[in-house]
Order: C-alpha cells, then sequence, then structure tokens
C-alpha cells in the first residue's frame, strides 16, 4: 500500500508517547509500520533522490511537527517524550492532529512563519484550503524532479532537431563527461560519423584502455525493435568488444529490452529519455542556474554535550 502522509502519522505517534515514557525513533517505526500494515517494501521504498527511504523521512517530519507545536520534547540523542502539553491535546481526544491543528500553539505558527491565527471569513477560507501532503523535504524534492522532467524534456526535443555532425559531437561529449574514451580527442578519433544521422565506434572503457566499448548512435524516429538490437549484437564480434552501448532519440521494445537480458554480452540501451537524463547529470548541454544546500543537524558534534 502507499506510505501514508506525514500528517497522518501525527496522532498515532502523540498516541504512543502517551505512557510518558522516552521513546526512541526506531521503536517509532517499528509500532507505526505494524499499526499502519506496511510490508517491508513499503518501509524501504526511496524518494526520488534514492537518498533515503519515505516512510522513515515522513515519520521524522511528523515527529519534528509535534515537537514545534511542543506536544513532544527531545530528552537525548535520538529520544522522545511527551509533553504536558502533549499529554493534555491527547485527553481532549481530537479525531485526527495535523498541520491546520498545531497552528493553534503559538510556537509552532512562529516555526512556519504564521503571525497570526485568522478570524472570521478567513478562517473559512483557509480551512476550505487542502492540506499539503507532503513534508517540507520531499515536497522540495517533488519540485525538482518536476523541473528535471521538464528540462529533460526540452533538451531531448532539441536533441531530435540537431543536425547529425552536432548529435555526433554531444555522444562524444557525453561518453568522455561519462569517463569513457579517455580524452575526447580520443574518443572522437574513435568513435566515426556514419553519415546517416548515426554514429559507430569503439571507444575506452577507461582511461587505460584495459577493455573496449561498441558504440552505435541514432536518432530513430520510431520504436528501435529487437532486429535493430540483434544486428547490433552480432556487429560486437567484429569489432572484438565483449561490450556495447546503442544509443537512440527514441525507445525500445519490450522484445529488444527482453533481448539484451537473455543474451551473454554485455549491452547497454539508452532510449531518449534517458539520455536526456545522462546529460543532466553529467552538464551536457545544460548549464546551472543555482543551488541549494539543504543542511540538518550534525548530532556528532553535539554528542558529548547530550
Amino acid at each position: 500500500m502507499p506510505v501514508p502522509s506525514f500528517q497522518s502519522f501525527m496522532l498515532s505517534l502523540l498516541k504512543l508517547a502517551g505512557d510518558q515514557k522516552e521513546h526512541t525513533f526506531r521503536e517509532v517505526e517499528e509500532t507505526l509500520a505494524t499499526e499502519f500494515h506496511l510490508s517491508d517494501a513499503d518501509r524501504n521504498e526511496l524518494l526520488p533522490s534514492g537518498t533515503q527511504a519515505r516512510f522513515a523521512n515522513r515519520v521524522r517530519w511528523a515527529q519534528k511537527y509535534l515537537k514545534e507545536a511542543e506536544l513532544l520534547e527531545s530528552c537525548g540523542r535520538g529520544r522522545f517524550r511527551i509533553t504536558g502539553r502533549g499529554s493534555g491535546v491527547l485527553g481532549s481526544n481530537p479525531p485526527e492532529i495535523n498541520t491546520k491543528f498545531l497552528e493553534q500553539f503559538d510556537e509552532f505558527r512562529e516555526f512556519k512563519g504564521l503571525t497570526a491565527l485568522p478570524t472570521g471569513n478567513e478562517t473559512q477560507e483557509v480551512n476550505n484550503v487542502e492540506q499539503p501532503q507532503l513534508p517540507p523535504s520531499e515536497a522540495l524534492e517533488s519540485i525538482y524532479q518536476s523541473l528535471r522532467r521538464d528540462l529533460a524534456q526540452e533538451l531531448l526535443a532539441l536533441v531530435k532537431k540537431c543536425s547529425p555532425n552536432f548529435f555526433e559531437r554531444l555522444v562524444i561529449d557525453l561518453l568522455v563527461s561519462m569517463g569513457y574514451g579517455g580524452s575526447r580527442r580520443d574518443a572522437a578519433q574513435a568513435v566515426g560519423g556514419t553519415g546517416d544521422g548515426g554514429i559507430d565506434g569503439v571507444i575506452k572503457e577507461d582511461k587505460l584502455g584495459l577493455d573496449v566499448v561498441y558504440v552505435q548512435a541514432k536518432r530513430w524516429e520510431g520504436v528501435v525493435g529487437r532486429p535493430t538490437v540483434q544486428a547490433f549484437a552480432g556487429s560486437l564480434d567484429g569489432e572484438r568488444a565483449r561490450k556495447g552501448v546503442l544509443i537512440t532519440t527514441s525507445q525500445f521494445s519490450k522484445e529488444a529490452i527482453e533481448y539484451v537480458h537473455r543474451i551473454d554480452k554485455k549491452i547497454v540501451l539508452i532510449g531518449g529519455e534517458r539520455l536526456a537524463q545522462y546529460m543532466i547529470d553529467h552538464g551536457v548541454g545544460v548549464t546551472e542556474v543555482t543551488n541549494y544546500t539543504v543542511k540538518k543537524v550534525d548530532l556528532d558534534y553535539f554528542e558529548e554535550e547530550l
């Protein structure tokens, strides 16, 4: 099942702390995972960045929001307990706790940058606004991924329109940026143009040339099927290569993808969308507009004090 929103965890987390005892984050994770019937796959699902589990991230943000509202308090590294205010909230038996509920507390409004509670018609308008379902870190990542998808689509559209010569340079630049082919000069000499909107060649797998990779790149319009990939696999023998990279501006059929998984040769298929993503990752055809660094508290620094 999908991992619930971080607000969905708030009431359960506060109830867990309602026994007045100290609790650890690991303990909370186990209890909430059981309560919400989350499988190991649900718990291990990563954010798009691949740096953190979505479930753990959302539980941490639920905990942080409750602490900012002073319903929970820290009592040592990675440990927390309920406050008097938190016990009072539990005693009122609220049907749910979300960010709008927490805005009744001055400390939480200050944390959120709100100066005062809304009144009159303003209250009604705020209550009608749909509650955000993503914690701030996920919301930021979601925006980033959306911008990245738009950029990839724009890049791919430009690549499809570029000339064969430019496409050849683009592929060489990308391969060198990814660490293949040695220097750009070496790669350019090894990968020659075919004159039909595509390139073929054998390049070094690493700067030392310990192995070689056969490369074919072409701006196909339609879906690239198994026959094309099978012919490419056969070409590796003639080039004394055991590895190959087949690049297209379109996409590969299901049969083509299944074929490369069944053969002994190591062949990587790079379709248009993946090509654009690699260009973004390795700085080919893109330029940085701005950079935001998200930081967190270094608990190791405060270890002795805690």
